[in-house]
């Protein structure tokens, strides 16, 4: 398999306060990868200094053999990176349809690129409400519109951080049944969330992070099977 992302020994602070200690992970092309860590843990800056919102002070950072560490957060999200961030951060002002269409790109020329219309194949609900601006849909459809938004910039990498938190739980099962058929399609997937057993069913690898290190790393199987880890790293 193909690398696609390689995080290298990522330091990252926020002023005094050092978050990341060192921390290394690989995402290879068409796979899906999970960060897991109770709250507080480093997950989101994590997310934050590979996109470039937060710039690491030691370590590297390459996507697709490029060193993006240090590039401003447009450059990172040109190079082919698409953030689905926690509290969706859609345009509240615009419309479904201008949300979808205002950073939408094909940079690399795919001819079986995100399209409005197929983006509403794969979410009807956001069809039926195209209209409707940001500030006027629920929670739900406001994260079905962010990962759509995503997507639409056609990225090489697409990264979740907190795929489904403080969703309905049918919205929930809708969020994990379109990463079933992203990852069936080829897409590349990093993302965060709590719920072990979805994460385990669609992810291939995982990591667990605590403290801002990596303490665990490994397939689905093995961390199934690993209960205690699971009650170590990652109960309440």
């Amino acid at each position: 398999m193909a690398e696609l992302l390689r995080v290298e020994n990522i330091e990252s602070s926020y002023g005094a306060s050092q978050v990341l200690f060192g921390l290394s992970l690989e995402v290879g092309t068409g796979e899906v990868v999970t960060l897991l860590g109770r709250n507080g843990m480093g997950k989101t800056t994590t997310i934050r200094s590979i996109m470039g919102l937060l710039h690491p002070h030691g370590g590297e950072i390459y996507l697709k053999g490029q060193a993006i560490q240090g590039e401003p957060s447009f450059k990172v999200a040109q190079a082919g990176l698409g953030l689905v961030p926690e509290g969706r951060q859609i345009f509240p002002n615009l419309s479904v349809w201008e949300n979808l269409v205002a950073t939408a790109a094909n940079r690399s020329q795919l001819p079986d690129a995100w399209t409005v219309e197929k983006i509403f194949d794969l979410f009807p609900a956001l069809a039926e409400r195209q209209t409707n601006a940001g500030n006027q849909l629920s929670g739900g459809e406001q994260q079905m519109l962010a990962v759509s938004r995503a997507l639409m910039t056609n990225p090489d990498l697409l990264i979740l951080d907190e795929a489904t938190e403080g969703l309905a739980p049918l919205i929930r099962d809708d969020i994990w049944r379109v990463l079933e058929q992203l990852k069936a399609a080829g897409q590349s997937i990093l993302v965060i969330d709590k719920n072990v057993d979805a994460l385990t069913r669609i992810a291939d690898r995982h990591y667990i992070i605590e403290k801002g290190k990596v303490v665990w790393s490994g397939s689905s199987d093995e961390l199934k099977q690993d209960e205690e880890l699971q009650h170590r790293y990652l109960g309440v």
